[in-house]
Order: C-alpha cells, then sequence, then structure tokens
C-alpha cells in the first residue's frame, strides 16, 4: 500500500495517464493482466474531493488507486499473491505521478495459502478430522 503525498495535480487529474499506469504496471511487476484497467472519474460530498479511481483485475489479485487532485495525494494498493520488486512499483509510481514524498506499507497475505491440490487436499482432510474430533458425541 502506498499513500503519495505533493503529487503532480496534471497527473493526477488525468484520466489517460492513470489509465496507461494501470494497463502497464502488471507487465512492469511481472504480473498478469486479465482484463483492461477501468478508470472512473468521481466526485466526493466536498468539491475537493474529487478524482479518479481506477483498478486493474491480475491473475495474481488487483492493483488500484485512487486520486485527490485537489488534495495532490494519491492511494495505490498493489495486493498480490506473488511476490514482486516492491522498490520498482514505488520507483514507477513516483515517476509517473511526480510524487514528492510517500508512505508505504507491505503485509504479507495468505501465508498458508495451498499452492497445490495435493496440498488443498491435506488441509481440507485435517481440518474435517479437526471438525469431527471436536464434536460432541451425541447422547
Amino acid at each position: 500500500m502506498l499513500d503519495g503525498y505533493g503529487c503532480s495535480y496534471d497527473a493526477l487529474k488525468d484520466l489517460t495517464t492513470v489509465y496507461n499506469f494501470l494497463d502497464r504496471c502488471p507487465d512492469r511487476i511481472g504480473m498478469t493482466k486479465i482484463a483492461p484497467p477501468h478508470v472512473i472519474a468521481y466526485s466526493g460530498i466536498k468539491p475537493e474531493d474529487w478524482g479518479l479511481s481506477g483498478f486493474v483485475l491480475i491473475a495474481e489479485s488487483h492493483i488500484s488507486i485512487h486520486t485527490f487532485p485537489e488534495k495532490r495525494y494519491l492511494s495505490l494498493d498493489i495486493f498480490s499473491c506473488k511476490p514482486f520488486d516492491v522498490e520498482d512499483a514505488i520507483a514507477e509510481v513516483v515517476r509517473t505521478f511526480d510524487v514528492h514524498h510517500y508512505e508505504h506499507r507491505l503485509f504479507d497475505r495468505g501465508s498458508e495459502f495451498p499452492h497445490s491440490i495435493g496440498e488443498s487436499s491435506r488441509l481440507v482432510d485435517l481440518d474435517r478430522f479437526r471438525v469431527v474430533s471436536e464434536r460432541p458425541f451425541a447422547s
């Protein structure tokens, strides 16, 4: 997850810039795009909260972005079950949106995600055994 501050107003408000970023980002970080990006403009309750939101579906999950041009801010999530070069992804965001400073957080998710059918079957069998063994006996 990345929060970008002091970004380019022009880049944040430009639908084509956001679309192109989402279109090339999966290839750049070694992911598999499974649908074209979708980007929409929105208006917030407060006039200064308008911006663009977009996402691209990847086989590994998704990439999403929300821009707030008046606040020169963006929020980006790259959610992936596959490792990728985080520093390269950050460099692309910084370059595309002229980010002056940012905060980012990296979370490991799916640490027990079974990567094979055999592993899935073993986990399901273990879970079934646990449920059956914990069930109280009928009287």
